[in-house]
């Protein structure tokens, strides 16, 4: 089935639910998301889909915020009673509700769902938490160096240069901002904070080690990671103020194009590419001492809370969510990563990877991609670190100084929080 054929029949799927699945649904989920755009048209087509398929079963979405503001919405809704049945959970971050026993153990569902033997395997391991599942991935991603070709051409390169390492990032950063600086052009976005831990690991570091759980902020090859990258801006002025108080701002700029390279999440394809077409490049993350990436996105748990039927329903709904068909039509609408082994056979994720070049190589970087800790403590030091890194790359902290500091608050809080 060609990609127009399969959206077709999603369609229609979803004129069928308007028409008999509403009215007729006997168990309803509310779900909480932080999809739109492109991602929130495809993951409605997907719950058109399923209700077509389940019609006594209805999935009410909610589109709550990003990562960050659903922690915090959550927080203030379970004391209040106003949890919602599923909730999409970014993958180093629903420890702290695994933790405080707020998430469902998915393991029996997990153990008799067929689904489980197609799953990659970090699509496997990265919901366990303390020996049980409670996520289930839905979108995830590597981190990736996306670049203008264009930009590039401009600032007199005659070739895209290979980009492996942080020498050569940067190099091309300042030929781009001494070519074409004058014409409003940058050459580079400063890194998100899900790219600031892949540049981290491809220094080889991490910010809290995946296996041990010990802290890393202050190690050498953390800290000179955050010099490189608090370089970009304060020291060699290639990236804008903006970019760092907002990372928004430099997706915009990038896909305006107003910037010469970016690095963000696999996930920004989709809107890179329609913005961009044949001028985007894709490339792995850099190499600097060591090739590693982190595994990033969220996946799908199931409140404790919820009723038995309304549980059974919402893990029916992850899934038909985690299925090829499904996984197949996410993918090439977005450039998420497949998590079902299945999903690359599918006709619509072949016309994608045939008609859309870069949007493959996240999956060329499984083979060096790593989930991270994800500890309670690790909900508090993502949300502390984003002031921390704001000084530092304004200029307003020394990168050693601030990072030996967070690193001793970080233990202190983990410590406090593991009694």
């Amino acid at each position: 089935m060609q990609a127009h054929a399969y959206k077709a029949a999603l369609a229609g799927a979803a004129a069928l639910m308007m028409t008999t699945a509403v009215a007729h649904a006997d168990v309803t989920v509310e779900f909480w998301h932080s999809f739109n755009g492109k991602s929130g048209e495809a993951l409605n087509e997907i719950i058109a889909a399923f209700e077509a398929e389940n019609p006594d079963i209805k999935i009410e979405a909610q589109r709550v915020g990003n990562y960050e503001e659903i922690v915090t919405q959550l927080q203030a809704a379970i004391p209040a009673g106003r949890a919602p049945d599923a909730v999409v959970m970014e993958v180093t971050r629903y420890g702290l509700f695994a933790e405080r026993g707020v998430l469902t153990d998915l393991s029996p569902y997990i153990d008799a769902d067929p689904l489980k033997d197609d799953l990659y395997p970090f699509a496997q391991e990265i919901g366990v938490y303390n020996g049980k599942t409670y996520i289930v991935p839905f979108n995830s991603s590597t981190p990736v160096v996306y670049a203008n070709r264009d930009i590039f051409a401009r600032a007199g390169f005659a070739d895209m240069p290979p980009l492996t390492t942080f020498d050569e990032l940067q190099a091309a950063a300042v030929q781009i901002q001494d070519s074409l600086g004058a014409e409003g052009i940058w050459g580079a976005a400063a890194p998100g904070q899900f790219t600031r831990w892949g540049l981290v690991m491809g220094n080889g570091s991490e910010m809290i080690d995946r296996t041990t759980h010990e802290v890393l902020l202050d190690s050498p090859a953390t800290i000179a990671a955050y010099q490189w990258m608090a370089g970009l801006v304060n020291d060699l002025k290639v990236a804008p103020l903006d970019t760092v108080t907002s990372e928004q701002s430099g997706d915009d700029a990038f896909v305006a194009g107003k910037i010469g390279m970016t690095f963000q999440s696999t996930g920004n394809f989709g809107d890179n590419y329609r913005a961009l077409g044949d001028n985007l490049v894709v490339l792995p993350m850099p190499c600097n001492d060591g090739c590693a990436v982190p595994i990033g996105g969220a996946g799908i748990g199931i409140l404790d809370s919820a009723p038995q039927d309304v549980k059974d329903a919402a893990y029916k709904f992850i899934s038909f969510a985690a299925n090829p068909q499904s996984n197949a039509l996410w993918f090439a609408s977005t450039g998420y990563m497949p998590i079902n082994r299945l999903t690359a056979d599918e006709p619509v994720a072949q016309q994608a990877m045939a008609s859309q070049p870069g949007i493959d190589v996240a999956i060329k970087q499984l083979d060096y991609a790593y989930g991270r800790a994800r500890p309670p403590v690790v909900t508090w030091m993502r949300t502390s670190e984003y002031d921390i890194w704001q000084a530092m790359a304004l200029g307003q902290r020394d990168v050693t100084e601030a990072m030996t500091d967070f690193a001793a608050r970080t233990r202190e809080q983990a410590d406090r929080l593991s009694r």
